[in-house]
């Protein structure tokens, strides 16, 4: 197959696009703090958050925002332009902040709460942030308040967390949880310092401020394929096109009376858009969990009547394969939504046979804000396809070592996009942005290909492909050889240095609890699967398999661990 001279975009989605989605649909970028506006006056009545049962309705939600962003102008003095850190969990405080700063013309910071004291530094430093905001929680006001010594920000807002909760709940955490709570001790700190419920209080309404498109929204932190994070410009555009193409995708899936799970957490661009922002400017009510536990899950699902999950594919593995899930009822679930990594076909099938609803691919990056393609939610999927663009997304494939070329339709390539989601670039890095656009295409670092009917397929990360003896050996390959064994629960397979062959493929498996699977019978299953090369040189049995902040299996901790091992 012969190799495109100039390009020509191959779109073959576009004539087998799912009924009822127009691929050239007009989309819309009105800002999300209009869209919030609009939500608040057609759902003012209807229930927008459920945190462990305290419920807050869409009036409430928005006589909050309308608070808090007058405080952030008139007590604050922030403007257009600004900057604020948000250092929270999931709780209502977080869209109230994140909502409030966007209405005033200030940009957002997303925080993991887990990172490292020098993550932090480098987020903030880069960022300039102006404000921080946390809640009392021990794990995050401790954080705070050391960056906050250190010159990370000139203000601090600081929530009570309990006031988040229900009326009995609160009383509880206070006698029994009190310890994970935490007070700041730093006399200059505290100066700075400025309570929520004082804020609010003040009862101020925000003067209005004229967003544009183009206007930064959120600097989302990523570390893309490799070096230091960097920081992601996302415009109001970016995100409001990403709401209105997956809308356009779920057709009917985000409307007044359904409920949506927010597990994963708001901090991270996929839960950002599909968790808060897509649900919440289309009167869907969302289900909170400070944090992942699957008791909590199972038990919140069976409560809310949970019917839109999105998650990473471990939880969604967790959750379907849960000992205890048939003591919850788990039929309100419809659609599962999976993004942040491969999802297993054996994932797809348990979540199917434990729920009764399907579970759709999604893929995407931060740069893009994050979501390109997703498998259909009300049609056949392809097994291990991420589906196709979504409207007005256009996707394309160019070569691996010379990526000014596109290669041809089938070939493997690495993936890039054009959209309206797209980022314009990263903040003050010449050198990335130059690297990351190619033909006025963002490139993904990922490999994959089209087949002829439009679905697309990932391969794997270019970082991530091991060179054996010349030839290109991808880990997702190897990874759905093993879960197609029935005693393997998760693996992980990452390239290690080999004298004969360069490289060579190790795997990492977590066995079915109860199993006594060994390397050789395991060897034996998946020689049918793959062939000699792709064979990994040794299977490593583990009880747990390292995962990212945000849950997903991560390859970087598993070659730490080898490069430990093999020098012990």
């Amino acid at each position: 197959m012969t190799k495109q001279t100039e390009h020509k975009p191959y779109q073959p989605w576009v004539e087998h696009y799912p009924d009822n989605i127009d691929y050239y649909a007009e989309i819309d970028t009105t800002p999300v703090p209009a869209r919030i506006d609009q939500a608040v006056k057609d759902h003012a009545s209807r229930v927008a958050l459920d945190f462990l049962g305290a419920e807050t309705t869409y009036a409430e939600l928005g006589d909050q925002i309308e608070r808090m962003a007058g405080a952030l102008q008139k007590e604050l003095g922030i403007k257009k332009g600004d900057r604020i850190a948000l250092l929270l969990p999931n709780t209502p405080f977080f869209p109230v902040m994140y909502y409030a700063a966007l209405k005033v013309g200030a940009s957002i910071v997303n925080c993991n709460p887990l990172y490292t004291h020098s993550e932090l530094v480098h987020i903030l430093k880069n960022s300039d942030a102006d404000i921080l905001v946390t809640t009392d929680l021990k794990l995050t006001l401790e954080k705070a308040e050391k960056l906050m010594q250190e010159g990370m920000a000139d203000k601090l807002i600081v929530s009570h967390f309990p006031n988040a909760l229900p009326t009995l709940k609160k009383f509880l955490f206070k006698i029994f949880k009190g310890k994970d709570l935490a007070s700041l001790t730093d006399e200059k700190i505290k100066q700075k310092h400025l309570n929520w419920h004082d804020l609010l209080e003040k009862n101020l309404n925000a003067d209005p401020v004229q967003i544009d498109k183009d206007d930064m929204a959120v600097l989302q932190f990523t570390g893309g394929t490799t070096g230091m994070p960097k920081a992601a410009v996302l415009t109001h555009g970016n995100i409001a096109a990403n709401l209105t193409q997956i809308d356009l995708w779920g057709v009917d899936l985000f409307r007044p009376g359904a409920t949506l799970a927010a597990v994963l957490p708001f901090f991270h661009i996929f839960a950002m858009t599909v968790c808060m922002n897509t649900p919440l400017t289309s009167g869907v009510k969302v289900a909170m969990l400070p944090r992942y536990e699957r008791k909590s899950l199972l038990e919140m699902i069976n409560r809310t009547k949970v019917s839109i999950l999105p998650a990473v594919p471990t939880l969604s593995h967790a959750l379907a394969t849960a000992p205890e899930r048939e003591k919850y009822d788990l039929s309100s679930l419809k659609i599962g939504i999976s993004g942040g990594a491969a999802l297993p076909n054996e994932t797809k099938i348990a979540f199917a046979k434990a729920t009764g609803g399907r579970i759709a691919e999604g893929y995407g990056l931060t740069e893009t804000s994050p979501v390109l393609c997703c498998s259909p939610l009300y049609a056949p999927n392809k097994d291990n396809s991420i589906g196709m663009p979504l409207p007005g997304t256009d996707v394309q494939f160019v070569d691996v070592e010379d990526p000014t070329k596109f290669v041809g339709p089938g070939e493997r390539g690495e993936l890039v996009a054009k959209g309206p989601q797209v980022m314009p670039g990263y903040l003050d890095n010449d050198e990335a942005n130059k690297e990351s656009f190619i033909n006025g295409y963002f490139r993904t670092g990922d490999v994959g290909y089209v087949d002829e009917e439009g679905h697309i397929y990932i391969v794997d990360r270019i970082k991530d492909i091991i060179i054996c003896s010349g030839f290109n050996v991808y880990p997702r390959t190897i990874e759905d050889a093993l879960y197609h064994h029935d005693d393997v629960d998760e693996c992980n397979v990452i390239g290690v240095e080999d004298e004969y062959r360069g490289e060579a493929p190790i795997a990492f498996v977590k066995r079915v609890e109860g199993s006594n699977l060994t390397e050789e019978e395991l060897n034996d299953f998946i020689k049918k699967y793959l062939s000699k090369i792709e064979m990994p040189r040794e299977i490593i049995f583990k009880s747990e398999l390292p995962k990212t902040l945000v849950g997903k299996l991560s390859k970087n901790e598993l070659r730490d661990e080898y490069e430990k091992l093999k020098k012990n």
